[in-house]
């Protein structure tokens, strides 16, 4: 008998919507669960060069604590591509004024680097409060290492 690896195709991938909450969580763990399901890894369709995932909600962005002292420490830079257009913040400052921002870099890090891993990060919404506007597509709240059924040794 011969085995084959199952491979998804683009017709028949399924969509859900999840919400994470970020109240007390540390940013970089958040980070890494919600890259997770917007890149498919927690299906057992996953296919590495297609968009499995789903649809990922984070609330109460301005909640997420950052270990150690990563708060006075840490720098949020870019540049203009202009001579003199460095520009650095402190994530102290960014987490008082945009949390939101500091998430969504936090989770598009950790997708691929290209036209796949864009794609994959329209797909996350971030808010800084409890509050979102997703209620029409009935998003399901997220338990973290959460498992899908079938997904395992044990099924």
């Amino acid at each position: 008998m011969i085995q084959t690896t199952f491979m998804a195709k683009q017709g028949s991938i399924e969509r859900k919507w999840y919400v994470l909450d970020g109240r007390g969580k540390v940013l970089g763990r958040l980070a890494a669960e919600a890259a997770r399901i917007l890149r498919g890894k927690h299906k057992p369709t996953f296919t590495p060069h297609l968009d499995t995932g789903d649809h990922v909600i984070i609330i109460n962005a301005k909640d997420v604590v950052l270990t150690g002292k990563k708060l006075e420490r840490k720098m949020y830079t870019r540049h203009s591509n202009y001579p003199g257009g460095l520009k650095q913040v402190l994530y102290k400052k960014l987490m008082a004024e945009r949390p939101e921002l500091a998430v969504r870099l936090a989770v598009e890090g950790m997708l691929p680097h290209n036209r796949l891993g864009r794609k994959m990060a329209r797909k996350l919404k971030v808010y800084r409060g409890e509050n979102h506007p997703h209620e029409a597509q009935k998003p399901q709240a997220w338990t973290f290492g959460e498992r899908q059924k079938g997904v395992g040794l044990n099924g």
